[in-house]
């Protein structure tokens, strides 16, 4: 019987346990995929001050080792151990040790912590992201030979896990017990900011047992690199052909930090796979599983329920709808986490939604889109605005203000913060959904608005360029408000003289979707990488 294909995947976040971006969906999205196509998978995370294990079905694991963890001047060791859960086939471990259970948040520090201890900002990075990362990763490499099992593949995901490779390779010990794996490092994102990179070359030295030449060649502007360190060893992947493609042939790369181009001058060519979705969970023909009013259907044009789906949200944001048990209306009842700005009085059903959910920061490119709404599109009035989003606070005062406007009186809302149930609502509801990022590696919302009816609005970048103007939504080139604007007045435009041309998209959006975009479709893409690695 054919053995089967075991992958060990390294990830910071795994959706339903811990999450703060697309690593988690696509950590846990694509092990599922894996155990489906017959492979063997555990995902090894760490176990976060807010995590609880023993309620959410954990057990102990029974291995507990010493690490090495030294410092520039200082010899130092640090015990671990794990829990253990098996989730939708996924076998789930959870890294137990001091440096990550004080840690209140994945990637940064709470305002709980910064009342205990001020030097810890809300907000700001942990300051010891570089141990945290490299203890994971020799947590993983301790497990291997703890417990006598050598995987076929070590998948990393970002940057937080990419030393594996170098480690695996350069590390006396486990040099010879794991010659038989292999490692395939996946970029998310490789903006400046996000490589995990340090400065401090004799502390990256001591904390990996790295040879000096490979700290010296991994070197980025000077800093450690952990992407160069593992892309050294074996593949690197990121999450969109067009995204990889940017980053070495194009000027976007200078957004990096040029590391694309570091990469081709080591001769080393990184790879696209698109991201995929799993459809079933954003599906709108099920109104319940996604908290909706109302089913609807994009692939047969039966969108009765999306227009009570907008009415509902148009309702709701105007104090008119009833919450609840006690019967009693308001916003702030239902999203108690979400503050309201503006309103809907002046919106009408038979008139464009427009719709954002989105981060507040200079990469999404919200900005361009409140210009392009206090400039040029000031004087439509035509159809309606719904942003729900929080982040950079300029940005944010940008949308209050916005709101407060003669022009958009009645036909803009934002809503500052974050709620998943609200987002959906907001996905069903809308018509058009705009995504002006200045770069994007791959993009999901794109996905789930298309999935329910709302066609995106983008800036043709990066995995964004998935979406085909005139086909499964619509795009633009220029990262500028005007370019946005004249590409949302289009597809308005187009929803008052071709309805039926709009109801065709978002019937081959739909469609596309479960076609080409699915994880069952996507895993196939990632086990004929793990089968290049595994030639070396």
């Amino acid at each position: 019987m054919k053995k089967k294909l075991s992958v060990w995947m390294l990830s910071r976040e795994y959706r339903g346990l811990a999450g703060a971006g697309g690593v988690q969906d696509v950590a846990r999205d694509l092990s599922e995929a894996l155990v489906r196509s017959g492979c063997s998978v555990r995902v090894i995370m760490p176990r976060y001050g807010f995590m609880k294990p023993e309620e959410s079905g954990f057990t102990k694991f029974d291995v507990s080792f010493d690490v090495d963890m030294d410092y520039a001047n200082e010899e130092r060791r640090e015990t671990v151990s794990f829990w253990s859960n098996r989730i939708n086939g996924v076998e789930v471990l959870l890294i137990e040790s001091w440096r990550f259970s004080e840690k209140q948040d994945i990637y940064t520090y709470t305002a709980e912590e910064e009342s205990v201890n001020p030097d810890n900002r809300r907000g700001t990075g942990h300051y010891d992201y570089f141990a945290m990362n490299v203890l994971h990763q020799k947590a993983v490499l301790g497990l291997s030979a703890a417990t006598d099992i050598r995987p076929d593949i070590f998948h990393c995901q970002d940057g937080h896990t990419a030393i594996l490779p170098a480690m695996m390779r350069e590390l006396c010990g486990y040099r010879q017990f794991l010659k038989s794996s292999s490692a395939v490092v996946t970029v998310h994102n490789a903006g400046v900011g996000y490589h995990q990179e340090v400065a401090d070359l004799a502390f990256a030295k001591a904390n990996t047992n790295l040879p000096w030449r490979v700290i010296y060649s991994s070197q980025l502007h000077g800093a450690f690199d952990p992407f160069l360190a593992g892309a050294a060893y074996c593949p690197i992947n990121t999450v969109s052909e067009n995204y990889a493609r940017e980053l070495q042939e194009t000027e976007l790369d200078a957004m990096t930090g040029w590391l694309g181009h570091a990469l081709l001058d080591r001769g080393i060519t990184l790879q696209g796979i698109t991201n995929g979705i799993n459809p079933s969970e954003f599906d709108p023909r099920h109104a319940e599983q996604l908290g909706l009013p109302a089913s609807f259907d994009p692939s047969t044009g039966d969108l009765a329920g999306k227009a009570m789906c907008c009415g509902y949200l148009i309702k709701l944001l105007n104090g008119e709808e009833a919450i609840g048990n006690s019967g009693s209306s308001g916003f702030s009842m239902e999203y108690p986490g979400v503050i309201l700005h503006g309103s809907l009085k002046n919106a009408r059903r038979d008139q464009a939604l427009v719709t954002v959910v989105g981060r507040f920061s200079d990469q999404k490119g919200l900005d361009l889109f409140a210009e392009a709404l206090e400039g040029p599109l000031a004087g439509s009035g035509d159809f309606s605005v719904v942003v729900l989003g929080s982040g950079k606070p300029e940005l944010e005062d940008y949308f209050k203000y916005l709101t407060t406007l003669p022009a958009w009186h009645g036909r803009l809302a934002f809503l500052s913060g974050y709620s998943a149930s609200l987002a959906n609502l907001i996905y069903a509801a809308g018509d058009f959904f705009v995504i002006p990022s200045r770069y994007e590696p791959c993009g999901l919302t794109d996905f789930i608005a298309q999935l329910m009816g709302n066609l995106p609005v983008v800036r043709a970048t990066g995995g964004l360029v998935k979406v085909r103007d005139g086909f499964n939504g619509f795009s633009f080139s220029e990262p500028d408000s005007h370019a946005l604007a004249v590409t949302l007045r289009r597809a308005v435009d187009m929803y008052v003289s071709q309805p039926e041309k709009i109801k065709k998209m978002q019937k081959d959006a739909f469609e596309n979707i479960f076609k080409n975009h699915t994880w069952d479709v996507v895993v196939k893409k990632y086990l004929k990488l793990y089968a290049v690695a595994m030639k070396g």
